[in-house]
C-alpha cells in the first residue's frame, strides 16, 4: 500500500444523485403530457395546440440545457399526444362539415 497517493473520494451521500444522472424533471413536462393526453379523447384543440406550443419550446430548453433538466420522455409523448389530438379534431370538424353540407 502506497502512502503517496490520497484516498479516492468518498461515495456520494444517501439520496443524492448520481454524478452524470440527470436533472429535476422540467417544470412543465407533467403539464405538457396532461394538456397532450386530454387532446386525445376530450378536448381536441383545446388542450392539443398548448400541449404542441409549449412541448416544442420546452424540447430546446432541454436541450439548451446540456443534461442538467430532465424530463423530455414526458414532454416528448405531451408533444406527439398533442399533435395525434389537434390532427383529429382537424378531421373530425372537416367530416363534420362535409357530412352537414351533403
Amino acid at each position: 500500500m502506497s502512502y503517496d497517493n490520497p484516498p479516492p473520494p468518498p461515495p456520494p451521500q444517501y439520496g443524492a444523485p448520481m454524478p452524470g444522472a440527470p436533472g429535476a424533471n422540467h417544470p412543465r413536462a407533467t403539464l405538457i403530457l396532461v394538456l397532450g393526453i386530454l387532446s386525445i379523447p376530450c378536448c381536441g384543440l383545446f388542450t392539443g395546440i398548448p400541449a404542441i406550443i409549449l412541448g416544442n419550446t420546452a424540447k430546446k430548453e432541454i436541450a439548451a440545457s446540456g443534461g442538467t433538466i430532465g424530463g423530455s420522455g414526458a414532454v416528448n409523448a405531451g408533444y406527439i399526444c398533442g399533435i395525434i389530438g389537434t390532427v383529429l379534431s382537424v378531421l373530425g370538424l372537416i367530416i363534420n362539415i362535409a357530412i352537414r353540407v351533403s
